[in-house]
């Protein structure tokens, strides 16, 4: 668990300087992956770190982990269990709303200044947040018989019902959460398939031509790229979200996995660390972003500014110059 919380804040605090100082990001897709860093290091933040305690504290006291006792149903199982269920609510939007924007980019690319703005990613990035935390806390505002309580089979904070009593028809808001996320995924997987189809198709036409093709409709070496990397990302969250999704319904059937439930969260909470990877291998122009966040010339310019900012001139951080540029009335 320590070491997933390294590889989770390390990897995504990496993904976050590239796509706030990187000019080559200040984009309606730059801007989607920061949200999508940022809910990926919220969960090795506050929702591992728990975990440990936990586990720690048990191991401390000669006890093993701290079951579904009182100590289990405390305040922090209310914060880190619907942060968890938000942040993987905003995880799966935001790889929805990178497949739009790429395939409005792929099928059309004169429209893609047009249609996807800046501030109106701002916007719906800021309306994925909101409603991802709202349906996060579905179940405890749909039944007071459904808490949150400590399990010490998947070592997290799980949606749960009192002890000594079996879950009801009400249980079956569950299904909320599985149903929310594959209907967002079928909907990726099918903008993705259309993307790739449109891809395809270019491809095969500038085969035949022996050169770029004429007219509107070209597609850059960055726009395919871009494509596949996020199809890849989708992949991967499809591969590490279905095993939590098999579990959910499991449980509203009335089936107990305890070592099962241990592995589905656990593969989906990894997913955190994954998406770093992932650009760094299939995208070109974020391993460049991370070349010029260490080399000499930017690490010079930083201490240029560091100096400066010590004589009086206090420039804007590189997070409070991305708001001012979202914000802009020319970018709407």
């Amino acid at each position: 668990m320590v070491l997933l919380i390294v590889a989770i804040t390390l990897g995504n605090v990496l993904s976050l300087l590239v796509f706030l100082r990187a000019p080559q990001f200040r984009t309606s897709q730059g801007y989607l992956k920061t949200s999508l860093a940022l809910a990926d290091l919220t969960v090795g933040l506050v929702v591992v770190p728990y975990s440990v305690y936990r586990e720690a504290s048990g191991l401390a006291a000669s006890q093993g982990p701290v079951g579904a006792s009182g100590l289990g149903q405390s305040l922090p199982c209310f914060i880190t269990g619907p942060i968890f269920a938000g942040c993987t609510f905003v995880s799966i939007s935001t790889i929805f709303l990178l497949s739009v924007e790429r395939s409005v980019a792929v099928l059309k690319p004169l429209h893609k200044k047009a249609v996807v703005t800046k501030r109106r990613t701002v916007w719906l990035i800021l309306l994925s947040w909101s409603m991802s935390f709202s349906l996060a806390v579905v179940p405890l505002f749909s039944s007071p018989d459904i808490t949150l309580r400590y399990s010490p089979c998947s070592k997290m904070c799980n949606y749960a019902f009192p002890e000594a009593r079996l879950p009801g028809s009400s249980w079956n808001v569950m299904l909320l959460f599985p149903a929310f996320d594959f209907s967002l995924l079928g909907g990726t997987f099918a903008i993705n398939f259309i993307t790739f189809a449109a891809i395809r198709h270019y491809c095969k036409a500038r085969r035949q031509l022996g050169s770029e093709v004429q007219g509107g409709n070209r597609l850059s070496f960055s726009d395919i790229t871009a494509a596949k990397t996020i199809g890849i990302l989708t992949f991967a969250f499809s591969a590490s979200f279905s095993p939590i999704a098999v579990f959910v319904v499991g449980s509203v059937l009335g089936y107990q996995w305890c070592q099962f439930s241990f592995y589905a969260f656990w593969i989906l909470t990894s997913n955190s660390c994954w998406n770093v990877a992932i650009y760094s291998a299939w995208d070109p122009k974020f391993r460049q972003g991370v070349k010029d966040l260490f080399s000499k010339r930017m690490l010079k310019a930083a201490s240029q500014r560091a100096s400066s900012a010590a004589e009086g001139d206090f420039s804007s951080p590189a997070c409070v110059a991305v708001l001012k540029e979202m914000f802009r009335p020319e970018n709407a």
